[in-house]
């Protein structure tokens, strides 16, 4: 009797749980469809406010942005994590305590300290030698360095469960160094990799305080704009950007929590 209701207690609790993280999307997504241009009070259905995107430049400029930006830094934090994960799993016998420490720096360190960090560096630089100037180079170079820990964390954790006998396994069959990459390591690692270029995408669709940081004034994401267009009061235009950002990131979730399936 008491175990059935510590499970009933569960489930509520569980419910609850799920209640409270979701049901604030669900209002946002809800009044995105809203028929009058308030947040106040239901007006009836209507797509008007998603017709009014598709026709307001300055959203389809900062979807680009977003976008561009994601895919440019997520595949540039891939390559490089890559690089990381696999140097960790072939010196883990080492003590490799501070270059841990720095991996995981950057995944513990707030944002406000990260982005004003990038962006002194940047002046400091700009001001040096005239390059780097604020704009979508120094918004992709920012988003890499908080995008690598978690490729290589990741790529690291999928070396780690590998028979470490199918390395010396290729070289026993004389599989040059190129080979063992093109034709053991690289299709091994494809559901780690894909895993850790979904994750760091959705990290950047998402990032508002380092790419406010780290911005120009030509090369505003989804997330400034929106900070910027809320401060006049939040309107079912905003919604709707709000509504597809979720979709948009839970897509990306699905894929790859799909392929971590896969790798698993």
């Amino acid at each position: 009797m008491q175990n059935r209701r510590f499970k009933k207690g569960l489930a509520v609790f569980w419910w609850l749980t799920l209640i409270f993280l979701y049901a604030p999307l669900l209002v946002v997504m809800m009044f995105s469809f809203n028929s009058i241009n308030t947040s106040a009070r239901w007006g009836g259905f209507s797509l008007r406010w998603y017709e009014r995107l598709l026709h307001n430049d300055v959203v389809i400029g900062a979807i680009g942005h977003t976008l561009l930006l994601a895919v440019i830094s997520s595949i540039i934090a891939v390559i490089l994590g890559a690089m990381i994960g696999y140097g960790l799993y072939r010196h883990r016998a080492r003590k490799l305590g501070l270059l841990i420490v720095l991996i995981y720096l950057p995944i513990v360190m707030p944002d406000i300290v990260f982005g004003i960090s990038d962006m002194a560096f940047f002046v400091q630089i700009n001001r040096l030698t005239g390059l780097l100037s604020p704009g979508l180079g120094t918004m992709v170079i920012a988003h890499v360095t908080f995008q690598i820990p978690f490729v290589a964390l990741i790529v690291y954790s999928r070396f780690v469960g590998l028979d470490a006998t199918l390395f010396d396994a290729a070289k026993d069959l004389y599989a040059s160094p190129w080979q063992r990459m093109l034709h053991f390591i690289l299709p091994t690692l494809k559901p780690a990799l894909l895993s850790a270029f979904f994750l760091s995408f959705t990290l950047s669709v998402d990032d508002f305080v380092i790419s406010f940081f780290t911005a120009g004034p030509e090369s505003a994401t989804l997330p400034i704009y929106i900070w910027g267009a809320i401060r006049r009061g939040i309107s079912p235009e905003i919604n709707a950007i709000a509504t597809l950002m979720i979709a948009s990131v839970a897509l990306v979730a699905v894929l790859s929590l799909l392929f971590n399936r896969r790798r698993a």
